[in-house]
C-alpha cells in the first residue's frame, strides 16, 4: 500500500509537470528534427547508456560480434541504420523476448552473457508513469515514461488531428481506469492539445476495483484543479456498450461527428451495439490499439458506417505505428524518429517448418523507456515504403507496417500473454489441478464472426472434466497467479472472453499438438504461438 501511495504521488507530480511544460512550437518541426538526428541520437544514447558499462549485455554482444563503438559509428554512416542493424542481427546482436525476460539464457558464440531485466532500462530516464507487461510468476515487468516521452506523443496527437480533421470532432475515450494509465493520460493530454475529451467510458468489472476507482477519480480531480478539462470515468453496465453508441448517435444528430479511442475489441462492440440498436454512428472514426485490427473487426465497424484505424504500441518499446487517412486495412506509418524496425526471417516457435518475418525493434531516443537493439517481441509483419501523400509521408515517415500479428503470444482484448508463460499453465498447473497430462489442454485464440477476439480452452475428453464452470474458474485462477493478479484476467472475466470446450486439442498437419494456437475466424490455423 505504501509503495502504491508513493507511485501515485509521483504520478500526481508528473501530471503537474506535464501540464506546465511548454509544448514545442511546431509538431512538424519537432518530428523533422528527430528524423534528421536519428542516427546521431542512436549512437549517442548507446554511448551514454550502454557502452560506458563494460559488463552491459549489449556491450558484451557487440564485443563478441567484433564491433566496437567506433566500428558501429562508421557502419551507420556508411550503410545507414537499417542495413547496419540487419548486419548486427546476423552477427548475434539482438535480444529474443525469452532472453530479455530471463526465461532462457543469452548465449552468443557459445558464451553465456549474464543479465537482469534492469540492465535494459534506460538510466537516462526518470519516469513518473509506469506501464506493466505480462510477467511470469507474479512479476510483471514495469516500464517508466517521462514527461519528454509524453510531449513526444503529444506532437503526434497534433499531427493526427491535422491528418484527420480531429480538432472539429468529438473526442471519446473508451479505456480502462488505473492501474492502466492510458485512459487517464489520454484525457489529460487531450486538454493540452486543445481537444478535450467529451466522455471517458470504461467497462465495469466483476472484481472489486473500488480502490482504483478512488485513485482514478482523485487524480482526475487533481488534474482539473490545475486547469485540465478531463472527464471523470463513466462506468458501463457489464458487457453492455450500447450507452457509448447512443451517445455518439445523439451528438451526431447535434452536428458533431466523433473520434473514439480504445482497445480494438471493445470498440468493435460499440459498433455492433449501434447496428443492433439502430443508432446512427456513421462517419465515426475508431482509433484501435491493443490487439490486431483484423479484416473481420474492420468489417463490423464498416457495417455501422464507421471506419477503423490501426495503432501499434508495445509496452516495453513504445509507440510503433500510426495510421494515416489513406490507410487500407491495418497499414501504419512507423514512428521512425523514435524507432528502427527490421524484419528477420526465422523459424516460428511451437510450429512445424513455419518461417516468420520476425520484427526487431531498436530504440533511438534518449528518453526511450528502455534501451533495445534488435529486440524481438514475437510479432511479425510486412515492412514497405509508403506510397501515399499523407502528412506523415510528407514529413519523412515513409516506412509502413501492415499485417501485424503474433506468432509467440496471445493478445485477447488488449492483454498480452507470451506463449512460454502460458505453456506452464497448460502443461503443468492445469494437469496438477484438474488431471490429465501435457497435451490434454490447449488455448486457442480465434476471432468470431462479430469481430471479437475469443479465447477457448480445449480440454481433451480423456481428462474427464464435467464441470465446465469449475474448469474455467481454475484456469482463470492460475492465470491470475501467473501474472500477479491482475488486471489482465480481470478484463477477461468482465468481457466473458474465455470459454471452455471439452474437445480434442487441434493438431497440426504433422499430427503434433501445440499448447497455444492462433486461429482465424474460419477456424484455420494462421500461426502457432
Amino acid at each position: 500500500m505504501l509503495q502504491e501511495l508513493r507511485y501515485y504521488t509521483r504520478m500526481a507530480v508528473g501530471i503537474a509537470q506535464f501540464l506546465r511544460e511548454p509544448l514545442p512550437e511546431s509538431a512538424e518541426a519537432f518530428v523533422r528534427e528527430r528524423l534528421r538526428d536519428r542516427e546521431r541520437s542512436f549512437l549517442d544514447t548507446l554511448s551514454r547508456a550502454v557502452f560506458n558499462r563494460p559488463d552491459h549485455p549489449y556491450t558484451v554482444m557487440f564485443r563478441i560480434a567484433g564491433c566496437e563503438p567506433g566500428d558501429l559509428a562508421n557502419e551507420v554512416r556508411r550503410n545507414g541504420l537499417e542495413a547496419t542493424l540487419l548486419q548486427l542481427r546476423r552477427a548475434g546482436v539482438y535480444l529474443a523476448h525469452n532472453e530479455w525476460k530471463g526465461l532462457t539464457p543469452i548465449v552468443r558464440n557459445r558464451r553465456e552473457i549474464p543479465h537482469a531485466l534492469t540492465d535494459f532500462r534506460n538510466p537516462l530516464v526518470t519516469g513518473w508513469v509506469q506501464s506493466s507487461s505480462s510477467g511470469s510468476s507474479g512479476s510483471p515487468v514495469t516500464t517508466s515514461r517521462s514527461t519528454a516521452a509524453y510531449l513526444h506523443l503529444a506532437m503526434y496527437g497534433i499531427l493526427r488531428a491535422r491528418e484527420f480533421g480531429a480538432a472539429d470532432r468529438l473526442q471519446i475515450n473508451l479505456q480502462p481506469i488505473l492501474p492502466f494509465a492510458g485512459g487517464l493520460l489520454m484525457a489529460i493530454r487531450a486538454h493540452r492539445l486543445g481537444m478535450p475529451v467529451d466522455r471517458w467510458y470504461t467497462e465495469a468489472t466483476r472484481l472489486g476495483d473500488s480502490h482504483y476507482r478512488t485513485v482514478t477519480r482523485t487524480l482526475v480531480w487533481f488534474a482539473n484543479r490545475l486547469g485540465a478539462r478531463a472527464p471523470y470515468p463513466t462506468y458501463l453496465p457489464p458487457d453492455d456498450f450500447s450507452p457509448v453508441a447512443a451517445h455518439i448517435a445523439r451528438r451526431r444528430r447535434e452536428g458533431r461527428a466523433a473520434i473514439v479511442y480504445g482497445i480494438a475489441s471493445p470498440l468493435v462492440r460499440v459498433a455492433a451495439a449501434a447496428t443492433e440498436k439502430g443508432h446512427d454512428i456513421s462517419g465515426t472514426l475508431f482509433f484501435c490499439a491493443g490487439e490486431a485490427v483484423t479484416p473481420s473487426k474492420l468489417a463490423v465497424l464498416e457495417r455501422a458506417g464507421a471506419r477503423g484505424m490501426a495503432g501499434y504500441m508495445i509496452s516495453e518499446v513504445g509507440h510503433v505505428g500510426i495510421a494515416c487517412s489513406c490507410a487500407v486495412g491495418d497499414r501504419m506509418h512507423v514512428y521512425q524518429d523514435a524507432l528502427e524496425v527490421i524484419g528477420f526471417r526465422r523459424p516460428a516457435p511451437y510450429a512445424d517448418d513455419v518461417e516468420v518475418n520476425s520484427l526487431h525493434f531498436t530504440t533511438l531516443l534518449p528518453y526511450s523507456p528502455n534501451i533495445f537493439v534488435n529486440i524481438e517481441v514475437d510479432d511479425e509483419g510486412c515492412l514497405e515504403t509508403a506510397t501515399c501523400d499523407c502528412l506523415y509521408s510528407r514529413l519523412g515517415l515513409t516506412r509502413t507496417l501492415s499485417r501485424v500479428h503474433s506468432f509467440g503470444k496471445i493478445s485477447p482484448q488488449g492483454m498480452t500473454f507470451h506463449g512460454t508463460d502460458v505453456v506452464r499453465v497448460l502443461e503443468e498447473a492445469l494437469p496438477a489441478r484438474l488431471g490429465g497430462a501435457p497435451g490434454d489442454y490447449q488455448l486457442v485464440e480465434c476471432e468470431a464472426a462479430n469481430g471479437q477476439t475469443e479465447i477457448r480452452l480445449h480440454v481433451s475428453s480423456r481428462v474427464g472434466v464435467t464441470d465446465i464452470e469449475r474448469a474455467r474458474d481454475v484456469f482463470l485462477e492460475l492465470m491470475r497467479a501467473q501474472w500477479g493478479g491482475a488486471l489482465a484476467t480481470r478484463h477477461w472475466i468482465s468481457a466473458g472472453a474465455v470459454s471452455v470446450h471439452v474437445a480434442e486439442p487441434i493438431a497440426t498437419q504433422t499430427g503434433k499438438v501445440h499448447p497455444v494456437r492462433l486461429l482465424s475466424a474460419a477456424g484455420q490455423a494462421v500461426s502457432s504461438a
